[in-house]
């Protein structure tokens, strides 16, 4: 199995869980004289079943990404902190770069005080511009290893 399908395989993991926990929610309280509309605590067994099962793929999830070298980049594990990296620094430019634009809720009259940009907007915009490509390389980059390392046991 490649680390991509281990990753498909984590997130259905992940949905079933969250829609066994509302069925849980939703049948461990019911009016007298009524019943459940199905049994919560072979819901929660079922449910521990799939925790177990995610657990030991997320495992070995990680211990593929940190095992698998990809390229200048590392491994796997490392690519992946640099991309969660990036995306924070393109946050913060984009901020940057946003608030010093300013925007239409910051007009005024001419007689009230003038509002100066203490930030190149133009600089920071061409910065996050290749922040955002950066990401598009990397995360192309992941997205191939991805589908070619095999996922360790």
């Amino acid at each position: 199995m490649k680390v991509a399908e281990a990753l498909a395989l984590r997130a259905d993991a992940a949905r079933r869980i969250e829609q066994l926990k509302a069925r849980i929610v939703a049948n461990a309280r019911f009016q007298e004289g009524e019943e459940p509309s199905e049994d919560p605590a072979a819901l929660l067994t079922e449910a521990a079943e799939a925790l177990d099962e995610l657990e030991s793929l997320i495992r070995r999830i990680n211990r593929t990404n940190a095992a698998a070298v990809i390229g200048p980049e590392g491994t796997l594990t490392d690519a992946l902190a640099a991309r969660d990296t990036l995306r924070l620094r393109h946050a913060v430019v984009t901020a940057a770069a946003n608030a010093a634009a300013g925007g239409p809720h910051n007009r005024q009259l001419r007689s009230e005080l003038k509002m100066l940009t203490a930030l190149p907007v133009t600089d920071l915009r061409a910065q996050a511009d290749a922040l955002a490509r950066r990401i598009r390389e990397l995360d192309t980059h992941i997205q191939r290893a991805n589908w070619e390392v095999d996922l360790l046991d």
